[in-house]
């Protein structure tokens, strides 16, 4: 079977790719058809991560072996999507934090006439620098969380 993934551009303006390949490629293949489907030349690290149907991220899935956790290079795509885990984030360069939304679209027949990966649809252009990421606490009415309260009254220069 051929997965068809769209891949969205975490940009201001849509920046997105639309990726076939076989469900028993490798998640190392899908980093590759990715970085080369959008100009990247694939020697930073990166990551994909679980995600549920409102994008939060979830899990880290490495690929490469970092001590901890495991190694998810070698792992099939048809091992990690199915039908009721259709979604993926993915960040390239952990520098510039390039994230990308992950989708299967659509789940078709191989066709023996393509060769897969294969991409299918192309639409935007990548920036030249990534967007700038803003890390906010996720308490909304901005109140101190109990853990910065507890070490408000301790004085650090006692430590020194």
């Amino acid at each position: 079977m051929i997965l068809r993934i769209r891949t969205i551009l975490d940009v201001e303006n849509d920046v997105l790719r639309d990726i076939e390949i076989d469900e028993t490629s490798l998640l190392k293949d899908l980093h590759v058809s990715i970085t080369k489907s959008y100009g990247f030349e694939g020697k930073e690290m990166a990551s994909f991560f679980k995600t549920n149907e409102t994008w939060d991220q979830g899990d880290e899935m490495s690929l490469i072996d970092l001590g901890v956790g495991k190694d998810y290079s070698n792992e099939s795509l048809n091992k990690l999507f199915n039908s009721e885990n259709n979604r993926l984030l993915y960040v390239y360069d952990f520098l510039a934090l390039w994230t990308f939304f992950i989708e299967v679209m659509e789940v078709s027949e191989n066709d023996k006439n393509i060769k897969y990966p294969n991409l299918v649809f192309s639409q935007g252009e990548v920036p030249e620098d990534p967007p700038i990421k803003i890390f906010e606490e996720s308490n909304s009415d901005n109140e101190e969380s109990e853990e910065n309260k507890d070490h408000n009254d301790i004085d650090y220069d006692e430590f020194y």
